[in-house]
């Protein structure tokens, strides 16, 4: 799946099973069982902007020299590594239209 032309973002999805659609469960579908890695921010720039905003977090120094201090006050609270399964599939649940 290709996402954000811009910054081409490839992501990898399995689709592991098809099922029919069956009314009384259809609540339940889309899922997303698994992930790695929290979405990037909006227009940080592409992989090379994401592993940048990581280098950043993990030493306080922006490779490129410029001031990690003001990068790190627009990351704000985002951490790289969380994964939040169940935020995915709430929005699974919104663009289906069931919440």
């Amino acid at each position: 799946y290709l996402y954000d032309f811009g910054d081409s973002w490839e992501h990898k999805i399995i689709v592991e099973k098809i099922t029919e659609d069956e009314i009384e469960n259809r609540d339940k579908y889309p899922c997303c069982l698994d992930g790695e890695r929290a979405c990037p921010k909006e227009d940080c720039g592409g992989v090379s902007g994401y592993e940048r905003f990581i280098e950043i977090l993990k030493t306080g120094k922006d490779p490129f020299g410029e001031e990690a201090e003001e990068l790190k006050k627009w990351l704000g609270d985002w951490e790289p590594e969380k994964f939040d399964l169940n935020k995915v599939n709430k929005k699974l649940k919104v663009h289906k239209g069931l919440m």
